[in-house]
């Protein structure tokens, strides 16, 4: 059983910089995208940033020159970086790595952003 998990989360002060992680237990092939999502109390879970096969790569409007969104294919691995923080940025990151069979998506890392 493959099981994806998130690493890199924690507590902030807004204008401050976190690195999530995310990984793979095992190989996970005919990756098609991986992406980052998060989830605020009350909310809809949102796509926050999506790396396709190729290195393009798709953000939201709302974290647009303030997050990047990296990975290996081959390894199963996605990578955020998030600088200039803001309270509003403060939610539930998933991790969900996307192949042609299913979905396969993490627990979850939590971040606070908040001073």
């Amino acid at each position: 059983q493959v099981q994806v998990v998130e690493s890199g989360g924690g507590l902030v002060q807004p204008g401050g910089s976190l690195r999530l992680s995310c990984a793979a237990s095992k190989s996970i092939f005919s990756i098609n995208t991986m992406g980052w999502y998060r989830q605020a109390p009350g909310k809809q879970r949102e796509l926050v940033a999506t790396i396709y096969s190729g290195g393009i790569t798709s953000y939201a409007d709302s974290v647009k020159g303030r997050f990047t969104i990296s990975g290996d294919y081959a390894r199963a691995t996605v990578y955020l970086q998030m600088r200039s923080l803001k309270p509003e940025d403060t939610a539930e990151y998933y991790c969900k790595v996307q192949n042609r069979e299913r979905a396969y998506w993490g627990q979850g890392t939590q971040v606070t952003v908040s001073s």
